[in-house]
């Protein structure tokens, strides 16, 4: 895809540029979307607002993500562990990101596990698991 394409999304650029450390020469693609499967399943294992439960295909994951601008702007991540699983085909991801919500200012700060299985050097299923108490409290705190 081209670059161009992925302005919309540049507020999650640090969550992109740490996974993409993270499964570096284990998936094809220069930009997140990129390394992900036309019909990659997405599993989300926190109970969030507004947040589905999962999601299927790499076109409704790039129209979930499309809003994330609007809300919260990430700075920085870090704290990347990659393990590698028994099942040569999982990967699993630790990492932290840290950001701003929009709206009032407040830090956002939040860790994720991420269990990824890759097939033919593309995402084909990714886990995903957050501190959804950080979310929440940065989120409500924006609307006091």
């Amino acid at each position: 895809m081209r670059e161009d394409t992925f302005t919309d999304f540049e507020a999650l650029d640090p969550f992109f540029e740490i996974v993409q450390k993270g499964l570096s020469g284990i998936v094809d693609g220069e930009h997140y979307f990129d390394t992900i499967a036309e019909d990659a399943v997405f599993e989300f294992l926190y109970n969030f607002p507004g947040w589905p439960p999962s999601i299927q295909g790499r076109v409704d994951l790039m129209a979930l993500y499309s809003g994330y601008g609007h809300n919260i702007k990430l700075h920085s991540s870090d704290n990347l562990v990659v393990h590698h699983s028994q099942d040569s085909r999982v990967v699993i991801l630790e990492y932290a990101v840290h950001g701003t919500i929009l709206a009032s200012g407040v830090p956002y700060d939040n860790r994720f596990v991420s269990i990824v299985t890759i097939e033919n050097r593309k995402i084909v299923h990714w886990r995903d698991y957050m501190d959804s108490l950080a979310a929440w409290n940065a989120l409500t705190s924006s609307s006091k």
